[in-house]
């Protein structure tokens, strides 16, 4: 039997107040088991982006409840939130979010900065990394120089350096061309068969077919969660 790591239920989240009141989710449930590779689809406003959020333990619901690798979330202090999200979860977002005048190597290595492991072991660690999303050979040249192909496996590489337990990615090929997205998802598909559990957001149906499962959500709510594999 598969181990859960994420179980959510009737989750909502409302931003504003009264006139300017937006529900973004609304009674939402799901669970994720730990080795999953769930993409999150939907229209603009759906609400998809708002439910990764939640699940990447970035943003709180306003309702219900939500269990992370067997232990609520109202149970953490704000300090265990942040070491949760830096040890047990790696994130790509769409813009990079790299440091344009800093080398890939540094990039990669940012998030060790907040954990617990010894410097010494840091440069290792990135480059083990960035093995891993053959860039080796791109290792002292600084974020602006790279392709935006080439930026978001950096992103990955950070995503990747603590070794998390789940990646989450937020449209991750929504700025690159064709190519550079096939690759980039042959290299997220590679790692959800090394056992990493996957959860990304994506409008596209070709980059949802690298999943296991399809959540779609419209209008806040869950429409449908589908087993493609």
């Amino acid at each position: 039997m598969a181990d859960k790591l994420i179980e959510a239920k009737n989750l909502r989240k409302v931003y504003g107040e009264a006139d300017a009141r937006t529900v973004a989710i609304d009674d939402i449930s799901l669970d994720i088991d730990k080795g999953d590779f769930v993409a999150i689809m939907g229209p603009s406003g759906s609400g998809k982006s708002t439910l990764l959020h939640i699940l990447a333990l970035l943003d709180k619901p306003t309702e219900g409840t939500y269990i992370f690798d067997g232990r609520s979330i109202d149970k953490y202090s704000e300090d265990e939130l942040a070491k949760l999200r830096n040890e047990k979860a790696g994130f790509v977002f769409q813009a990079f979010n790299l440091l344009p005048r800093t080398t890939v190597l540094e990039n990669v290595e940012l998030p060790l900065l907040y954990s617990d492991i010894k410097e010494s072991d840091w440069q290792e660690r990135a480059l083990k990394a960035i093995r891993i999303v053959n860039l080796e050979h791109r290792l002292k040249h600084e974020s602006a120089q790279l392709s935006g192909g080439e930026k978001q496996r950096v992103a990955i590489a950070r995503a990747l350096v603590n070794d998390p337990e789940i990646i989450f990615a937020d449209e991750p090929t929504g700025n690159l061309d064709t190519k550079a997205g096939k690759d980039l998802m042959e290299i997220v598909a590679n790692l959800n068969k090394e056992g990493k559990t996957i959860i990304l957001v994506t409008h596209e149906e070709e980059i949802a077919e690298y999943a296991k499962r399809i959540i779609r959500v419209r209008d806040g709510k869950l429409e449908s969660d589908t087993k493609t594999k």
